[in-house]
Parts: C-alpha cells; sequence; structure tokens
C-alpha cells in the first residue's frame, strides 16, 4: 500500500475528489491512504501564522519553512519515501516519473500558496520539485491530486481489471492514448449530416484494429 500524506493551508479543498469515485474504492479497498496535514497545526502562534513577508521586497506572502519542516519531521514514517515539492520551476511531471513514484511506500507533497514557498525548504526538505505544466497556479492542491491520480491508476486493482492498464503501458512505463469510439455506429447531430464509426473497427478484424489503433495513438512518457 502506497500512503500519500499531502501539506497544505486548504485541506477541505481535497476533500471532495478524495472521497468519489475511484480513489475512495481504492482508499476502502486499502490500496492506497491519503491523508491530509494542515499547515497551521504545526504553526508556533496560537493564530496559526504560516508565512511572512518576502525578504528584497515583494507583494505576496511567503510560506516559511519552520511549519513545514515541523509537518514533515512528524510525518515522515516509510523507508521508501519521498518529499515532493510543487512549484512552476519544478520537473515536468510524465507518466515515466508516475510509474518511478508508484513503486514507493509514502509520498509527502508539499502544496504552496500565495507569492509561494521559502526556497530553503526546495534546498533543505524537499527530495524533488515538480511541476504539472507550464503555467502558474493559485496553490499546489490541484497538482497534488493530479499526481496522485496518475499514480493510483498504477496501483495493481484499483482501476478494478489489471487487463485495463497493461492494455495500453509500454514497457518504458508510458502509456498509449488514441481514439475510441462507440455506439451509435452513426451520429446524425441535424438530418443530412452523418458521423460514422471508422469501418475498421467493426468489421471484426482483430489485426487490423490494433494496427489503426497504432496508426492512431500517441505514446505519452
Amino acid at each position: 500500500m502506497i500512503k500519500f500524506d499531502i501539506i497544505t493551508i486548504f485541506p477541505d479543498i481535497l476533500s471532495s475528489y478524495l472521497s468519489e469515485s475511484l480513489i475512495a474504492r481504492a482508499q476502502a479497498k486499502k490500496l492506497i491512504k491519503i491523508q491530509t496535514h494542515n499547515l497551521r497545526d504545526f504553526s508556533d502562534d496560537v493564530r496559526g501564522t504560516v508565512d511572512g513577508r518576502p525578504f528584497g521586497g515583494g507583494l505576496g506572502m511567503v510560506l516559511k519553512p519552520e511549519p513545514i519542516f515541523k509537518a514533515v519531521k512528524k510525518i515522515q514514517s516509510q523507508k521508501t519515501s519521498k518529499i515532493i515539492l510543487f512549484t512552476p520551476r519544478g520537473q515536468k511531471f510524465t507518466q515515466k516519473l508516475a510509474t518511478k513514484l508508484s513503486k514507493l511506500d509514502q509520498i509527502i507533497f508539499i502544496c504552496g500558496r500565495y507569492e509561494g514557498v521559502d526556497q530553503r525548504v526546495a534546498e533543505k526538505i524537499a527530495h524533488m520539485e515538480i511541476s504539472i505544466g507550464d503555467y502558474d497556479l493559485m496553490g499546489g492542491e490541484l497538482p497534488a491530486m493530479v499526481v496522485i491520480e496518475s499514480i493510483s491508476r498504477l496501483i495493481p486493482g484499483v482501476l478494478g481489471k489489471e487487463a485495463l492498464l497493461r492494455e495500453r503501458m509500454t514497457k518504458s512505463g508510458g502509456f498509449i492514448e488514441y481514439a475510441q469510439y462507440t455506439r451509435p455506429e452513426v451520429f446524425e447531430p441535424v438530418k443530412g449530416k452523418k458521423w460514422r464509426v471508422p469501418k475498421v473497427l467493426i468489421q471484426g478484424d482483430h489485426k487490423k484494429i490494433e494496427a489503426w489503433k497504432k496508426d492512431h495513438g500517441k505514446v505519452i512518457e
């Protein structure tokens, strides 16, 4: 079982997502474990202060290193664990990285907010800095959910049938995404205009179908 620990100042943002669909079932089946931790619980004052003004000036506030250090120190428990900080400057998250991370026992996610996180967290506490894309977000909670889902679906039993996972996986740890169709065979959105399913998919020749999928697929790594 892999354990995901999420350090955030907004734990309720994650509640709805983590209690629905396959992620909820995977937790119920004890295939994965997900726990959120309110960073303010690790503050040194009664107000729960976790941020401060940046040295050198700036308009936003920066998350302080002390409460993050205390949170990680309390949470980290497994031998094969990784501490991940989400930042636009980080390594791009890929399917190959998801496959690699799925072998761990524990992953701790540090979710930034406001202007960012004190750089000493990246340099001294986190093992990795990860970005889910070349754009900026308001915090690390959405990236955490993206990474959790991507990793969780690689855990045997989470998708229900392992064949569903093996069907698209590549030997290198990536996967193949190809076009999909379902009934009706012919869809007529307006009179005289027909959208058809490719003939090769309905003729029953499995070799041709596999060749078609290969030609119309994209390897994601």
